[in-house]
């Protein structure tokens, strides 16, 4: 290792209850070089740069920093190091002035005083003009993110971290942001950049890593890269039809000819994550919504269930429009959602497999207390269908495994008898026995002519699963792909904004 590098990462290895995260990944970073970073939902940006700001402990590998091996306790140990990321919200108070909000954490580093001419030093050096007087509820995202700059600049990191720094930005935002970021590597400041925009790859960056199911797929100086090149890193090189031409055509044919009538309908939608939406739902159908984290799909799914409002457009459900009804109303009306995370919004831990499947629907019920024969009846039914394993119906939620606990999450949406389901991540974080059963459900729900809107960040899953799909990028759908035409490629590309008539 070399002390010309400010960062210097040598076989990188981690993993989680046995699943490898990140599996041999070699990086470096120098001084006033931007390095962006891209990869595809779940390929281990996050874990590699949590492992890099001392978050996380690698299991095995080497870290250097400024020629210094290190290996960190905590994220003030990377601070000291020199190291600082930005997140992608910025945690500014909004009644702390940004002078205090920098300050924040900073005791014994030195007097008010000297902290204030080291803020304004700052600020001169890298040539910005902002009041530190200011209170925090009077920036724009871009300022709150200058501010977080700032935060770094003032504990004299050398190493920024940006984590989809344009995601709420302007375009006046951006190309100011983009100024300030060639200020800073101008000064020799060390920038990873984290994005899912390949045109802010090559606008800005001197080098790029694509990260693919943990390891690096494609690395080097942006000038020996083409949006092909990045593409190619990021969708698997074993990507293969299913079935030949003919099977294919036959599985096209027969799903056509299961869906029914539309069901759902969404109209030129706006919310805060998400504008201009428009989209039906038929049933006997899987339609898939795909895209990178941060896309919107979530909030979109929240939106057409309930949990949260929506500023315009329309929402019909058997041709009924619905607009700030409950939740609970919404599901008598014939939607269910099965949230993305099970354990916060899904799940009753500490009680039985029966009382979960059966909370759905105490309203149905005469209230609180169901005769326990209509509940053992209701119970043992999904308990058969999904063919959830457990040692009875009074087993409580959390001696399951996590698949089996997917499965009641399942059952106790499907107690509501709903006309449309919403699954958000249904195959998240279950091991690949529970994957297929979730699948077959999946399929025996589209069977039985229940209008199925599927949100994965799994891309192989969407293919898989869906008769169409919807790619949302940015908060829009970007692309309507058919079911003829599915493909990992086709996603990744309508996910990262990639226009094929610009690959090259």
């Amino acid at each position: 290792m070399s002390e010309e590098y400010l960062l210097e990462i040598e076989d990188l290895h981690k993993q989680f209850n046995g699943n490898h995260v990140l599996s041999g990944i070699n990086f470096t970073l120098k001084k006033g070089e931007i390095y962006a970073v891209v990869g595809g939902n779940g390929a281990g940006k996050s874990t590699l740069m949590k492992i890099i700001t001392g978050l996380y402990k690698a299991d095995s590998g080497e870290m250097e920093i400024s020629g210094k091996r290190v290996r960190f306790a905590n994220p003030n140990d990377a601070h000291k190091n020199g190291i600082y990321l930005v997140p992608q919200e910025p945690l500014v108070f909004p009644n702390m002035t940004i002078e205090e909000n920098i300050t924040m954490g900073l005791k014994g580093i030195g007097k008010p005083k000297e902290l204030r001419k080291k803020i304004l030093q700052v600020i001169n050096r890298v040539g910005w003009s902002i009041d530190i007087s200011r209170l925090g509820l009077t920036l724009s995202i871009a300022e709150q993110q200058l501010v977080e700059i700032l935060r770094g600049l003032v504990r004299e990191a050398q190493i920024l971290i940006l984590d989809e720094p344009t995601s709420t930005l302007t375009h006046n935002e951006i190309d100011s942001l983009f100024d300030t970021i060639r200020q800073l590597s101008d000064n020799g400041i060390g920038i990873i950049y984290i994005t899912h925009r390949f045109s802010e790859i090559f606008e800005l960056s001197h080098s790029v890593a694509v990260l693919r199911d943990g390891k690096i797929s494609a690395q080097g100086p942006i000038s020996e890269f083409s949006y092909k090149r990045l593409l190619d890193g990021l969708v698997p090189t074993n990507e293969q039809p299913s079935n030949n031409i003919t099977q294919k055509k036959s599985v096209i044919q027969s799903s056509i000819e299961q869906i029914g009538a539309t069901v759902l309908e969404i109209d030129s939608l706006c919310g805060n994550k998400f504008q201009d939406i428009s989209f039906s739902l038929r049933e006997g159908e899987i339609l898939g919504i795909a895209g990178v984290v941060g896309a919107g799909r979530t909030e979109l799914a929240e939106a057409i269930c309930g949990i949260k409002k929506f500023n315009s457009g329309t929402i019909k459900l058997n041709g009924k429009r619905i607009k700030n009804l409950s939740i609970r109303k919404v599901m008598d009306l014939g939607l269910a959602y099965v949230p993305e995370d099970r354990h916060a919004h899904g799940i009753f831990n500490i009680t039985s497999v029966r009382k979960n499947i059966t909370s759905t629907i105490l309203n149905r019920l005469n209230g609180l207390f169901i005769p326990i024969t209509k509940e053992n009846e209701i119970t043992k039914k999904y308990v058969n269908d999904l063919k959830i394993k457990a040692e009875g119906t009074n087993q409580e939620l959390s001696d399951l495994s996590g698949g089996n606990q997917q499965k009641v999450v399942l059952a106790k949406y499907l107690a509501t008898e709903p006309k449309v389901i919403i699954l958000d991540e249904p195959t998240r974080g279950i091991d690949a026995s529970a994957r297929a059963d979730i699948y077959r459900i999946i399929n025996q729900l589209k069977e039985r002519g229940l209008a199925v809107l599927l949100i994965s960040s799994d891309t192989e899953e969407i293919v898989e699963l869906s008769d169409r799909v919807l790619v949302m990028q940015e908060g829009k759908i970007n692309k309507e792909i058919e079911k003829e035409k599915l493909t990992v490629d086709n996603i990744t590309s309508a996910a990262f904004g990639v226009k094929k008539d610009v690959i090259s």
